[in-house]
């Protein structure tokens, strides 16, 4: 039973095929303990613009420590999410979200990266719908993003899945969207 808190955490979230706009299928699964290299192998084949986008700064390659959160997520106030191509246990990694939240809080930030030869068939608005409902089941209430001002196509995605600009500290390089999250159904 919903009862707003993140008591009840879902197991793991299964891994399911997407056929996107263009036809490519995708494998949309949790990230694992053993995904290190396929993320940082993705990073590598973002364009510089696409790691500005997502990264705000000219990151080359993914740190330790953020290799470290990406695949041993904190159930109850992460989740990282990817889109994969390839057989398993030879993966390649086309696109990453996550969440993450403070201890206690109910709100949750979401990031996404898309590599550069997937972007605009789909696969962003899919794997952020995934998360959206992840972080409802666990319990958030609201999700929010920091994107940049020049970013419209991110911006276009966010507003049409109901995410709001809201005064950002940050304005007016970098905006910041809110979405109340839709809770569960109630078995």
């Amino acid at each position: 039973m919903w009862a707003g808190r993140r008591s009840w955490l879902p197991s793991r979230v299964d891994p399911v095929a997407i056929r996107l706009r263009d036809g490519r299928q995708v494998t949309l699964r949790e990230a694992g303990a053993d995904d290190g290299e396929r993320i940082q192998a993705a990073l590598s084949r973002l364009s510089a613009e696409s790691r500005y986008t997502r990264f705000m700064s000219a990151l080359r390659e993914a740190t330790p420590r953020m290799l470290e959160q990406a695949t041993r997520s904190d159930p109850g106030r992460q989740l990282q999410l990817l889109a994969v191509i390839g057989e398993p246990g030879a993966e390649t990694v086309v696109g990453g979200t996550r969440f993450d939240a403070a201890h206690g809080s109910h709100d949750c930030e979401f990031a996404i990266a898309i590599v550069d030869g997937w972007q605009g068939v789909g696969l962003a608005r899919t794997m952020l719908e995934a998360l959206m409902q992840a972080a409802a089941e666990r319990g958030f209430e609201r999700m929010e993003g920091y994107i940049l001002a020049s970013n419209a196509p991110m911006l276009g995605l966010a507003r049409k899945l109901g995410f709001q600009r809201v005064k950002s500290p940050e304005e007016p390089a970098v905006h910041l969207v809110r979405c109340e999250l839709r809770r569960p159904a109630v078995a």
